[in-house]
């Protein structure tokens, strides 16, 4: 995510250091995108960071992280110490670096 989202991944640091969630802060400079979501809706930019149980519920150890972002919405799904979920809402478009 980095490498694509740089802004955004200094955000969510900055965002979780905050909160005063240190672990995941330092998490968060290694997220991957393994898949947008695919709603459709115009407002919405979330994105999985893992593979999610198909058609199952995250489960025992699962915790949702709310931040408090600018502008808009941002909420991790958090399993077992691992953000699973980046949920973006109500936000500028995100831009993708391109490559050097």
């Amino acid at each position: 995510m980095r490498h694509l989202f740089p802004d955004l991944v200094t955000e969510l640091i900055a965002l979780l250091e905050a909160e005063g969630e240190r672990e995941l802060a330092v998490c968060a400079w290694d997220l991957r995108l393994v898949e947008e979501c695919a709603c459709g809706d115009g407002f919405c930019q979330s994105f999985r960071t893992a593979a999610h149980p198909s058609g199952q519920p995250y489960g025992i150890g699962h915790r949702c992280v709310p931040l408090l972002p600018a502008q808009g919405l941002m909420c991790l799904d958090v399993v077992d110490g691992r953000i699973m979920y980046v949920e973006i809402i109500d936000r500028p478009p995100l831009h993708r670096r391109t490559a050097p």
